[in-house]
């Protein structure tokens, strides 16, 4: 199956995680001599190990199997490989613990990647009681518009659905710290990380 998995990926994930052949094994379940095997491309590792080994090399399984590690500084602990993908035909938007390979309306999706905010789309996130209030200075014309804002923490996502000529704001019950995420529907994806609450007297 051309293309399954290389030795090379198994070795640089190992041993950038710090893993010895053994641990590696260990955590997955082989012997030692196993993967010995696999990083020395005379053998490869049965499709049902595929995803145990991602998770021991903490990579997604599309990242195992296509050799291509994406990391977001944008990004920290479980969010690292959390995306968004977002239909440039009908606008659906789908939200997934790691990458994958997705479709819609015929089209295939990539994952949208969060840019820093810029002046035309800085976002303004302010504790108010229980909740987080989310705006933004942004046009809701039907040809330009923030399409959703969300919420995403370590174990979940809050999405709020936006649509032309609405306000671009959105409110969140506040949870555990996270990021807010908004997507433009001409300049793609932005984030913040939620802003330190203040603790009541």
């Amino acid at each position: 199956m051309a293309g399954y998995l290389t030795a090379d990926t198994i070795k640089t994930l190992r041993e950038g995680r710090k893993l010895t052949q053994r641990a590696l094994a260990e955590a997955v379940g082989v012997t030692d001599k196993a993967v010995s095997k696999w990083e020395s491309g005379r053998g490869l590792p049965d499709i049902s190990l595929v995803e145990p080994l991602a998770a021991a090399l903490g990579v997604s399984v599309a990242e195992l199997l296509t050799g291509d590690v994406r990391q977001n500084a944008n990004r920290a602990g479980n969010l690292l490989r959390s995306r968004f993908y977002v239909c440039p035909v009908c606008g659906n938007v789908l939200y997934a613990l790691g990458e994958g390979s997705y479709s819609c309306c015929g089209v295939a999706l990539a994952p949208a990647e969060a840019e820093e905010p810029d002046e035309g789309h800085a976002l303004v996130v302010e504790s108010i009681e229980d909740e987080w209030y989310v705006t933004l200075d942004h046009p809701m014309r039907k040809d330009h518009y923030i399409s959703f804002i969300a919420y995403v923490t370590t174990d979940g996502v809050t999405i709020k659905k936006l649509y032309p000529e609405q306000e671009a704001a959105a409110r969140f019950r506040c949870g555990q710290s996270g990021i807010i995420v908004a997507y433009c529907n001409r300049h793609g994806l932005v984030s913040v990380r939620t802003p330190r609450r203040v603790a009541r007297a």
